[in-house]
């Protein structure tokens, strides 16, 4: 039996975990030096390497490969998850989990195309990790390829955004920051960009990490030693910095409605993950509110043909915690916005996040719960669902 047996499932949020030579076949040994190590310190990128040559080994004994099985969800997660590197293992780590497809995001390799110091290694540095990246998911359908796309640039990001879509990409990822520092995302320089997502099908994702807004340094000074982050998937985590998830994904997004670029482009579908989403409902009051407030002086408020609340329902979709209460937040604002996320094999998807989603759903009819599991994914691709038959099974 598979772990998602029973119902119809998409994961919204899952990850490849890059070994060291990742970027290797598609940089050239210069640039690849001056980008450093994937792992950063010596100490670490040996812990790692341990775990790698373990989890290769893994495949030649039947007893090791039979218990990854039974424990595909519930047991070693990173780089010893099953499937995290190796395409052939992820394929079968599917079947196991019985989920109908999944987002397919990087995790180590976008900290190191970030290293880039100058634009040319930022562009190239993408593309080599979009092209490894895209050969992983060409194993199977169900793994769907997620493009990263800096924004500095828009002529090179839509330019990459176009080898990206020719390498089969589903999705695509954008930092959620201004882009290049310098820039909104609502920038008219950028609305080839989002006419070309439109045109392709293709939503965009904002997602932890690139753009991710942290506790500012001057906190830190606080007369103690930095605690330890949170280790395991790659975002390296501290307590405070987890409270300011959600503030770059607002501010992109209230970009995208303030400078009209929902308005300009109706069929431009979006995604926040592995960002939280409990504070999604009150974000949506508070835009209502805000417009409601300064739209009797704002030209470009008076322009939006929409509440800016509508907006997000009709183009966005969230991907809560697992530790979060979704059922609350559907009964708050609707079974519309949310969707599953497994965030595997990163740990911090905890070891049983459909049983932890399900156990916040009492009282929440099976309609909002296939939207949750299902519909809404399926909404945010615009892929065909199943039949309605197979989905209440």
């Amino acid at each position: 039996m598979t772990y998602a047996a029973g119902r119809v499932i998409h994961d919204a949020d899952s990850h490849t975990m890059e070994t060291g030579d990742w970027l290797a076949p598609y940089l050239d040994a210069d640039l690849l030096k001056s980008l450093g190590a994937l792992y950063g310190d010596p100490e670490s990128g040996s812990r790692i390497l341990s775990i790698i040559d373990s989890s290769k080994a893994r495949k030649a004994d039947p007893a090791a490969d039979a218990e990854a099985r039974a424990n595909i969800i519930s047991g070693a997660k990173g780089w010893a998850g099953y499937g995290a590197f190796d395409t052939e293992e992820r394929v079968k780590a599917l079947d196991w989990l019985g989920f109908g497809s999944q987002l397919v995001f990087p995790t180590f390799g976008l900290g190191l195309v970030r290293r880039a110091r100058d634009q040319d290694t930022l562009y190239k540095a993408a593309y080599a990790l979009n092209c490894a990246q895209a050969d992983f998911c060409a194993a199977d359908p169900r793994l769907v390829f997620v493009a990263f796309i800096p924004l500095d640039d828009p002529a090179r990001a839509l330019e990459l955004l176009g080898s990206a879509i020719e390498r089969g990409a589903g999705a695509v990822l954008v930092p959620a920051n201004a882009p290049g520092g310098e820039r909104s995302p609502g920038h008219p320089d950028y609305d080839p960009f989002w006419s070309a997502l439109v045109e392709n099908d293709i939503p965009f994702t904002l997602h932890i990490g690139p753009g991710t807004m942290t506790q500012p340094k001057a906190f830190h000074n606080n007369g103690r030693a930095r605690s330890p982050d949170l280790h395991g998937g790659g975002e390296n985590l501290r307590f405070a910095d987890y409270t300011c998830l959600w503030y770059a994904p607002q501010i992109f997004l209230t970009a995208l409605i303030y400078d009209g670029v929902f308005e300009r482009f109706p069929k431009l579908r979006g995604a926040v993950v592995e960002s939280g989403a409990g504070w999604v409902p009150d974000f949506l009051r508070q835009l209502d509110y805000a417009y409601r407030s300064f739209k009797r002086t704002d030209p470009y408020l008076q322009e939006l043909t929409m509440k800016p609340s509508e907006y997000i329902r009709r183009a966005v979709k969230f991907t809560p915690f697992p530790d979060e209460d979704v059922g609350l937040m559907i009964r708050d604002a609707g079974p519309d916005l949310f969707m599953f996320s497994s965030d595997y094999p990163h740990p911090e998807g905890t070891r049983d996040p459909l049983g932890k989603f399900e156990r916040t759903m009492e009282g929440i009819d099976e309609d909002a719960r296939d939207q949750f599991f299902r519909r809404n994914y399926e909404q945010l691709l615009n892929m065909p669902g199943p039949p309605a038959t197979l989905a209440a099974a």
